[in-house]
């Protein structure tokens, strides 16, 4: 895709501060006159972390195409339209995508914007469309309803949350769970009622808690994620804690921060590889080298379905009696990370990836990672600005 023109981001911004979650596709000049556009990456994984779509589960070939309703705004009007989802049946069966009658209202190179909603694709042309005086006329319009409904919708479960959040920080300081670093959102989360798992899927109804110490400056945790085996020289968490693991009372463990501006002492660093959109961990011992990938798509997809709207809680941590209390005191609101981001983050140093592996004393490995955790001032950069509240007076 091309760059996103300055004009563009703005309307971003403000689709973001309205709680549309969408995502772009640029059709070319062939597409447009051929009616195909590849559905790229980025739409790929809109539209499986949205469950409208899975292109991995779609077989190839015209019999198992997927048309969905949809909706094309121009404006102060509309256009009926159908999306086509398929996969050809030549060659690999790339995915495809197509929207009939987009080259009413699309040139080649346009940034098209797809959102879906109530059962239908809702398709703009974020290029020329007037976002703002749309969505502020004193006419009211399909493109206004739409977006004052997504916002309505979206709005619901988080003043549902903040009003649940505000209830426990009423109660006064909360007694610790467990003498741990991660106590402070154990202790949370048993408080809402929510059941402590290791799902990958956010905590509160498509919303992500995310709790912290006020006085502790310590990056915060984004998302685990393995590395790709497949496609790494190791093939397992025991390989690196083999390689690379110290001997720590009865442990032999692997417990440290690899980041893409200097190496450890291990000698771990991080690159990028744009080229084959790989985020790769290398060794400086020559026998080793490179040793671990991850796919950036893998972790766009990781960070957007985990980050998709967050709530990073800040708690007072008390000590009363030598056990510790919480006294939860502020949220601050994310939405939509941007990708683009992430990559210029991890390269700056401000997203770093922590090993937690150890083998126990019976000889059992354990991996509590690997660990993308993001250092504070990059929460402003990796985010469209935030809302902010205080849960008590």
């Amino acid at each position: 895709m091309r760059q996103i023109s300055v004009v563009e981001q703005e309307k971003i911004k403000l689709l973001t501060k309205n709680q549309v979650s969408f995502t772009l596709i640029e059709p070319t000049e062939n597409g447009l006159k051929k009616s195909i556009m590849d559905a790229t990456g980025t739409v790929r994984n809109y539209l499986k972390g949205e469950n409208i779509h899975d292109y991995e589960l779609q077989k190839q070939g015209t019999e198992s195409k997927v048309i969905v309703p949809a909706i094309i705004h121009t404006g102060f009007k509309t256009i009926e339209s159908k999306a086509s989802l398929y996969r050809p049946s030549t060659k690999k069966g790339d995915p495809r995508i197509w929207f009939y009658s987009l080259t009413k209202i699309a040139n080649p190179n346009d940034i098209i914007a797809i959102t879906f909603y109530c059962d239908s694709f809702h398709v703009f042309n974020l290029t020329k469309l007037n976002i703002k005086e749309l969505i502020h006329s004193p006419v009211l319009n399909p493109f206004q309803e739409l977006i004052n409904a997504i916002s309505t919708t979206e709005n619901e479960v988080a003043f549902e949350l903040l009003e649940m959040l505000r209830k426990v920080a009423k109660g006064g300081p909360i007694p610790s769970m467990v003498n741990a670093d991660t106590s402070v959102g154990r202790t949370l989360e048993a408080a809402l009622g929510i059941d402590i798992n290791s799902s990958k899927q956010p905590d509160y109804k498509g919303i992500e808690l995310k709790s912290f110490r006020n006085k502790r400056v310590n990056r915060k945790n984004l998302f685990a994620q393995v590395p790709n085996w497949n496609l790494s020289k190791f093939k397992s968490s025991v390989e690196i804690l083999n390689s690379f693991g110290y001997k720590r009372d009865e442990d032999f463990k692997l417990y440290c921060t690899v980041s893409a501006i200097t190496k450890n002492s291990q000698g771990l660093s991080l690159r990028i590889d744009n080229d084959i959109k790989q985020l790769i961990e290398n060794s400086d011992k020559s026998e080793v080298g490179d040793f671990v990938v991850w796919t950036l798509d893998k972790l766009y997809s990781r960070l957007q379905t985990k980050h998709k709207e967050t709530f990073w809680v800040e708690a007072e941590s008390i000590r009363k009696d030598s056990r510790e209390y919480f006294q939860y005191k502020s949220v601050e609101h994310t939405k939509k990370p941007i990708l683009s981001q992430f990559d210029l983050l991890i390269e700056q140093g401000i997203i770093t990836v922590d090993h937690l592996i150890k083998r126990n004393s019976k000889g059992r490995v354990v991996e509590k990672g690997p660990l993308f955790k993001i250092k504070p001032k990059g929460i402003g950069l990796l985010f469209p600005p935030s809302d902010n509240y205080l849960l008590s007076d």
